[in-house]
């Protein structure tokens, strides 16, 4: 039984559905979307200094970063924001761009580190 009582002298107002909402901005402030990417940058290219001190061959290295500091620093970055795009389409949602990118570099971040750590 609902015992709440309902003011009826207040006004309810309906907001039509195709009247324009306003903008949302970025949860994210944007020194942490920067911070991030250039801490996946810092974290995707640490290995490759210690492989170089201890003898590997210069080319093997290149190669080897060439594939992955890519993928992590743009690749996964650009699968959230993708998956963004595409669910604002879909789904009529509204994700804002810096907060996909910075999921996706704090996703590649932890990855990293998560990597790093079994490999250690």
């Amino acid at each position: 039984m609902d015992t709440q009582k309902i003011d009826s002298s207040v006004p309810t107002e309906r907001v039509p559905d195709n009247m324009p909402r306003p903008q949302q901005r970025s949860l994210v402030p944007k020194g942490i979307t920067i911070g991030l990417a250039v801490f996946a940058l810092v974290l995707s290219l640490a290995g490759y200094g210690f492989r170089l001190m201890i003898g590997d061959d210069v080319g093997t290295v290149l190669r080897h970063a060439a594939v992955i500091v890519p993928a992590f620093v743009i690749g996964i970055p650009l699968f959230f924001w993708l998956g963004s795009r595409l669910l604002n389409k879909v789904k009529g949602l509204h994700i804002e761009t810096r907060n996909a990118l910075t999921l996706g570099w704090l996703t590649a971040c932890v990855a990293m580190l998560w990597l790093m750590g079994t490999y250690s």
